[in-house]
């Protein structure tokens, strides 16, 4: 029989208390406009997270409806949503193109603090995708090229190949967008900010859609 994974312990009450001690207590968090809340918390989360602040969580549910969930990366967020980008013939996206709906959580772990969005998905404009498809370095837009992501790979040697076949084709010329790498975006229809407070007693504030605005509510944590 294996050994159990070491999990580590829950905090002591002592440790609470210091935790207590050490800091001012936070005001409560602000019921104005989650993007603003969401934009604060990212800048802080990129000044304090030592790798990929902009990290999240994306859920989406295949052909049996079971859950699928991975990290990608944000690129863009404002009053539209959160946007990312990826290889649409991916299990990704073809389970948002069979269902146009998901759930994003970042997790700053530096800051103790998470945000969950659930909505709706939709693609962003070519104009959107060439922009930032032109920022990419270019040994990633070969790659992008070259992966036939979520499928079978024989081995590494098979990709690298792949990739020096793309870099003959396109020579030292610009690297267009391939027809099937675009965007997404997930247009919330809610938001729930989580911040840590000590003995487990943490905040939660969540932001509905309701027409052009949002109503809030607190839940217990």
């Amino acid at each position: 029989m294996t050994d159990k994974t070491f999990i580590p312990p829950s905090p002591s009450e002592d440790e609470y208390v210091r935790q207590v001690t050490a800091a001012e207590p936070p005001p409560l968090l602000s019921e104005d406009d989650p993007f603003a809340l969401f934009s604060d918390w990212m800048k802080e989360a990129i000044e304090r997270e030592p790798n990929d602040a902009n990290a999240m969580s994306l859920a989406t549910v295949d052909e049996a409806g079971l859950p699928d969930v991975r990290m990608v990366l944000l690129k863009e967020a404002d009053a539209r949503g959160f946007v990312f980008y990826s290889n649409l013939e991916s299990a990704k996206g073809r389970q948002l193109a069979a269902s146009p709906k998901a759930a994003l959580l970042f997790h700053w772990k530096s800051l103790r603090r998470q945000v969950r969005v659930r909505g709706t998905v939709s693609p962003v404009s070519a104009a959107e995708a060439d922009a930032y498809w032109a920022t990419r370095a270019r040994p990633a837009q070969l790659g992008a090229w070259a992966s036939a992501q979520s499928r079978p790979l024989p081995d590494r040697l098979a990709f690298e190949k792949k990739i020096a076949e793309f870099g003959l084709r396109f020579g030292l010329g610009k690297v267009p967008r391939p027809p099937h790498w675009s965007g997404f975006r997930v247009a919330p229809e809610t938001l729930e900010f989580w911040r840590d407070r000590p003995f487990r007693l943490h905040e939660r504030l969540v932001f509905q859609r309701a027409g052009d605005g949002w109503t809030t509510r607190r839940l217990f944590p």
